[in-house]
């Protein structure tokens, strides 16, 4: 049973300061596109979104999904940088976009990831579907398992690609899921997403993605293009500390989703803040009684950092509020989960999240559990 506990004190060291009048954000802007998300990449929260979950097919997009497979097998050491990839028959002869490989030579991985991400090629996605799993239909395989495990619930990969297929699909929100997941699990290889140009086989090629020239702040990701998805684009961007992540699907051309991605950003960063509420281990209510125990009470910490994102300026309208388990009972473990905190604006929660033991509590003696039941006793008939 939980019991509410509302502190006036716990607003003040959330966010202090004199209410002020009802925040006002506009509508969000309306694109020229089948579907778009925009998401806070820090808290997850999604701030303006349009047929998110409308199943398209992904075109080069998908070669996100390749990348991400590709930096968890080097995360993981399974496979190294300089590990030298053999090119195929199958991969040379791809069309569309290429890195321009040659059948029957090796080429470094890193050099492959850098010509999927940066050049879009789909010959060095294939010798890297190949290299990885055997063959493209293996590793198409593997793109489903993952999509499962990021939660991507509309995803369907056939190819390494996006080379059009019938169930070929994804939809905006999955590609937010799969572009946080990029820069949250392997920051050590995303840096690669920023980069504007790549040269092999003495062929210079320009990152497709024209934000990269255009806004300081933007470092990623991907674009994709067949005639039945349009140009597409998913960005992220830094300012001040705060990192969105825009997906537009189903645009007219490349200007088209360069100007309708700037869009979102602007917005998400014009009208929208994020800021680390709280650090781990943070204490958030002191002296929580406990009972049975050697000890009388236990502090109750935030067990990992603690973010929000929120209207511009609506910080002092936040409403916090801490639950508590009603009898809190030894033995404790460390980081034994006793309550939650939870934030709300107008109604809307926007945090909901654990608070844990600061420290273990062994079980007391017999004499002092039997005094804390007949206190408890005692208690129970007067509350």
């Amino acid at each position: 049973m939980l019991k509410k506990i509302v502190s006036a004190g716990l607003l003040l060291v959330l966010f202090t300061g004199v209410v002020q009048a009802k925040v006002l954000i506009p509508a969000p802007p309306e694109l020229s596109a089948s579907a778009w998300i925009l998401v806070d990449a820090n808290t997850g929260k999604v701030l303006v979104e349009h047929n998110a979950d409308q199943q398209l097919p992904p075109a080069s997009l998908t070669k996100m999904m390749t990348s991400y497979i590709v930096a968890s097998e080097l995360h993981n050491g399974k496979i190294k940088e300089q590990d030298m990839v053999p090119i195929s028959v199958t991969a040379w002869k791809m069309g569309g976009s290429k890195m321009y490989v040659r059948e029957g030579t090796q080429v470094s991985l890193i050099d492959l990831l850098r010509g999927v991400i940066i050049q879009s090629g789909n010959d060095a996605s294939v010798a890297l579907a190949e290299y990885l799993a055997g063959g493209e239909g293996a590793f198409a395989d593997v793109m489903n398992q993952q999509a499962k495990l990021l939660g991507m619930k509309n995803s369907t990969f056939h190819n390494a690609t996006g080379w059009p297929s019938d169930g070929h699909l994804t939809t905006a929100r999955d590609l937010s899921l799969l572009a946080r997941a990029l820069i949250q699990d392997y920051p050590e290889h995303y840096g690669i997403y920023a980069e504007k140009y790549f040269e092999y086989n003495n062929i210079k090629q320009p990152n497709r993605n024209r934000l990269l020239w255009r806004d300081s702040s933007v470092d990623g990701l991907k674009t994709g293009h067949t005639e039945e998805a349009g140009y597409c684009l998913v960005a992220s961007a830094v300012r001040n500390g705060m990192r969105l992540i825009s997906v537009v699907m189903g645009t007219s051309g490349e200007e088209a989703r360069a100007r309708e991605s700037q869009k979102l950003l602007a917005f998400g960063f014009r009208y929208y803040e994020t800021g680390k509420v709280y650090s781990k281990g943070d204490v958030l209510q002191e002296n929580t009684r406990v009972w049975y125990g050697v000890e009388d009470t236990v502090n109750l910490v935030s067990p990992e950092d603690v973010y929000l994102t929120i209207p511009r300026g609506s910080k002092d309208q936040l409403e916090a509020k801490i639950l508590v388990d009603e009898t809190i009972e030894a033995p404790l473990l460390d980081s034994q989960p006793l309550g939650r905190l939870t934030v709300s604006f107008e109604g809307e929660q926007l945090l909901d999240t654990p608070l844990v033991a600061d420290r273990s509590v062994e079980e007391a003696g017999i004499f002092s559990r039997m005094w804390d039941a007949i206190t408890l006793f005692f208690k129970s008939l007067f509350s």
